[in-house]
């Protein structure tokens, strides 16, 4: 089955990336997609990068808030307006995927029709064009495990509008739209998948919003606890119980020392 697939881009600024982003998408060996760009108000030349391609639907915004945590769900959800997709694909400006990933894909949503989300895992690439697959770990915190980057979340149509609503506003000013859609995953959908194959090459450099969180700096710790924060308010809203674990008090009493 051919189903008509929507991959969503997020971009701005990402001028440097951009255009290795899109070719990646029309080199795809899935051909029944459309490409949608939301430019959030770039003051580089990111339009005539993304202007190069004849395919893509462009949605220009003028009016930049001051969270990109916020302005990234709200790009997303104004180019999810304009799809028509029966499965939405996220992709950040600066990432690319890997030439099979939506062949992979919409493949195991077919086999797997009570499928509503579908993360595959994520290829660290560096700038000194270094790759490192990333595999599932396991780790301490029993809140949320291992969070897979935006470009590495794959929904349905039928059932994002309902996630959209879910997790879309604007407190936590720290917690990406990743973080939520993982956080839903976990409590409020069972219907998820993750496809443990490395297909979207992830970016890492100076430039992007993750570097400013260092592992165990001041601003991880500051992040980590606004993920606690938001791991009980998501859960008191969706009357699930809530209990704080090792990892909180730990990270509640070292943000007492860093402030």
């Amino acid at each position: 089955m051919n189903k008509k697939i929507s991959v969503l881009i997020a971009n701005y600024n990402n001028q440097k990336y951009i255009h290795e982003c899109i070719k990646s998408l029309t080199d795809q060996t899935y051909d029944n997609l459309e490409i949608i760009v939301f430019d959030d108000c770039s003051s580089d030349e990111s339009i005539l990068e993304i202007n190069k391609f004849k395919k893509v639907k462009l949605i220009p915004y003028n009016k930049r808030g001051k969270f990109g945590a916020f302005n990234q769900m709200h790009a997303y959800r104004e180019a999810f307006k304009k799809s028509n997709g029966e499965i939405i694909f996220f992709l950040d400006s600066d990432d690319f995927f890997h030439k099979n990933k939506i062949s992979k894909v919409v493949d195991k949503f077919i086999t797997a029709k009570n499928i509503e989300i579908i993360f595959d895992m994520p290829i660290y690439k560096y700038e000194n064009k270094t790759k490192k697959k990333i595999h599932i770990k396991r780790i301490i915190n029993n809140y949320w495990a291992f969070i897979h980057p935006q470009s590495c979340i794959a929904i349905r149509r039928d059932c994002l509008d309902k996630i959209f609503n879910e997790i879309c506003f604007e407190s936590f000013s720290d917690i990406w739209m990743d973080f939520r859609i993982s956080i839903y995953s976990k409590y409020i959908s069972s219907k998820f998948y993750i496809l443990k194959e490395n297909l979207t090459f992830y970016r890492q450099s100076n430039t992007n919003i993750s570097s400013n969180f260092k592992i165990f700096g001041k601003s991880w710790w500051k992040r980590r606890l606004q993920a606690h924060q938001f791991v009980k308010f998501f859960l008191k809203n969706n009357n699930i119980a809530y209990k704080r674990n090792i990892d909180y008090f730990v990270t509640l009493l070292l943000n007492k020392f860093i402030k």
